[in-house]
């Protein structure tokens, strides 16, 4: 069963006098969290409302209700901020990584099991997928369409066609 509510980020500081904080985006860019108008603490069991936001270089700036000084501000560093999966749409083919970690990976033409999805590394190009076995030896792929044939998150699995070499071939 997916999260309704999802790790966006960590505040790590705040900025200026006026209760502004400092989020690092756990997305692929602070952008991507600009139109959230709700936001939330405790895995959503905290609703927070965010009165204005914007990016300053790689951080998002957000100014939440009932935070208007620095010292309110520097109570909640280091706390992670939450969103709601309800309240983003994400464009076809695209995923949480939240919700791909755990999947079972399997052969897209003969379903051999691979094991399970433990890690994703953002390496600018494309990402590259850990894939752990069950004897825990771990393998990576590139995250890309001729390699990751098909997600299926209700189901939790992944069909993948992996190039040559990668895993253990026998001939």
């Amino acid at each position: 069963m997916l999260n309704q509510y999802l790790e966006a980020g960590k505040i790590v500081g705040t900025h200026g006098v006026k209760g502004e904080i400092r989020v690092q985006p756990w997305c692929d860019s602070a952008e991507f969290l600009l139109p959230l108008k709700t936001m939330y603490f405790d895995r959503g069991a905290q609703k927070l409302e965010v009165v204005s936001s914007r990016v300053h270089k790689s951080l998002l700036l957000l100014r939440l209700k009932g935070i208007d000084s620095v010292e309110q501000a520097d109570t909640l560093r280091g706390k992670i901020l939450y969103l709601n999966r309800s309240d983003v749409q994400l464009e076809e083919g695209r995923y949480f990584m939240q919700d791909l970690i755990g999947m079972d990976v399997y052969n897209a033409d003969n379903f051999i099991y691979y094991g399970k999805l433990t890690e994703i590394m953002r390496t600018g190009a494309n990402d590259v997928y850990q894939i752990t076995s069950e004897s825990s030896k771990n393998y990576l792929i590139p995250a890309i369409p001729s390699v990751i044939i098909n997600v299926n998150l209700e189901d939790n699995k992944m069909l993948i066609r992996p190039i040559r070499g990668i895993f253990d071939d026998e001939d």
